[in-house]
Order: structure tokens, then C-alpha cells, then sequence
């Protein structure tokens, strides 16, 4: 067999690599968003209904965060101290309520220090790589994949729910088989009434900074 008829599995690695030119930071992430919703449109090559609706939806919610999550001052002083080169990058879609609320709570700690940068992607534009990040074999987001910009290592994962979530998907599931509308509504209020602690938590502490 010649070398041109062995496959090459590339490396982690070498996927984030590659999507990184289709990355796009927050804030551009933001407006790409704002300007689905006026198109009425969303992200992904499924234009349904319900999806340019969850995406008018979505961006009613970051704005909202983006607006009102605040930081704790321990938290500030505790990320500030990050003293390796970080890259936080999130297979999203703009459809996806989860990535809604905690985008902008990774985007508020990565601009707390010039170590960590954080970049958004599409998840269908990167199936390949999303293959790489499955969750209990399912393709869920947002998926955040944390790697050591210096030494070319991936230090953890994150998603597609912070902990708490997770394990109220986890139980709910295992009495009722699937998510139901009803219940899909009220983990959005959990969320709500959570505020960003749990997502805030989990993010900390994979930072090893508590």
C-alpha cells in the first residue's frame, strides 16, 4: 500500500486548526446573529420556522445577558491571574438556547485577560471536528473546547449544559425517555432564575482558578 492510499486521521488539534480562519469572535458572533433576525433567517442550511424563531429568541437573550450578567470581584481578580495562553473555542449555532445563555458568560471572562481568547464556530460548517467533541454520542451544543495555545494541547472541554442543567436533563430523562416541550421551558427558567452562577462555576473551575 502506498502512502497515498492510506487514510490520514488528522489530530485534534490539526481540526481546531483548520477552523480556526472560520472563527469569529464574540462580538462579530453577536452581529451575525442580529443581522439572521432581521433577515429572518438563521444559521445552518435547515431554515425552518421554529429555528428563525429560536434564533429571534437567542438574540433577545444574549443581548439581555450581555446587558445584565455582572461579574463577581473574586471572580475578576481570580481569571486576571491566568498566566498560560488559552483558546476557548464553542461549536455553536445561533438556533441553540443553551449556547444563548452561556456565550456571554464565556465572553465576559475572556475579557477579563489578554490570555484567553474566545472564538465561536458553527457546528454544521465543522462536522468533522464536532465528531471529535461528541456528547453521550449526540452531536449537542455548544460544545467549548479549551486548548494550551503554547504547547498545542487540548486542557478540557465544557457543554453543552453547566452542571446543575445537566443533571436535571440527565434524571428527567431517565423517567420520562426524552425532553419534553413542557420540560425544554422549564430549564429555560431555570436558567433564568439561576442567572449564570452554575455556567459561572464550572467555567471557574476548569480555569483551575477555585
Amino acid at each position: 500500500m502506498t502512502s497515498t492510499d492510506a487514510t490520514v486521521t488528522k489530530t485534534d488539534i490539526e481540526l481546531i486548526a483548520e477552523s480556526l480562519p472560520g472563527s469569529t469572535d464574540y462580538r462579530t458572533y453577536r452581529e451575525m446573529v442580529s443581522k439572521l433576525v432581521s433577515e429572518k433567517a438563521t444559521t445552518g442550511s435547515e431554515q425552518t420556522e421554529t429555528l428563525i424563531d429560536y434564533t429571534k429568541l437567542n438574540d433577545r437573550r444574549m443581548a439581555r445577558w450581555d446587558k445584565t450578567f455582572k461579574l463577581p470581584k473574586e471572580a475578576e481578580e481570580l481569571v486576571k491571574k491566568l498566566d498560560k495562553k488559552v483558546l476557548w473555542l464553542v461549536l455553536t449555532e445561533s438556533w441553540c438556547g443553551d449556547a444563548a445563555h452561556a456565550m456571554p458568560i464565556m465572553n465576559k471572562l475572556a475579557e477579563l485577560s489578554p490570555n484567553l481568547e474566545f472564538r465561536a464556530i458553527l457546528r454544521d460548517e465543522n462536522l468533522e471536528l464536532m465528531n471529535r467533541f461528541l456528547t453521550n454520542g449526540t452531536l449537542s451544543i455548544p460544545k467549548l473546547i479549551a486548548v494550551d495555545q503554547e504547547a498545542g494541547e487540548i486542557l478540557y472541554t465544557w457543554g453543552p449544559r453547566p452542571s446543575v442543567a445537566t443533571k436535571l436533563v440527565s434524571d428527567y430523562k431517565k423517567e420520562h425517555d426524552r425532553l419534553t416541550p413542557e420540560f425544554k421551558q422549564e430549564l429555560q427558567l431555570w436558567y433564568n432564575k439561576d442567572k449564570g452562577q452554575n455556567i459561572l462555576e464550572d467555567l471557574l473551575e476548569l480555569l483551575a482558578l477555585k
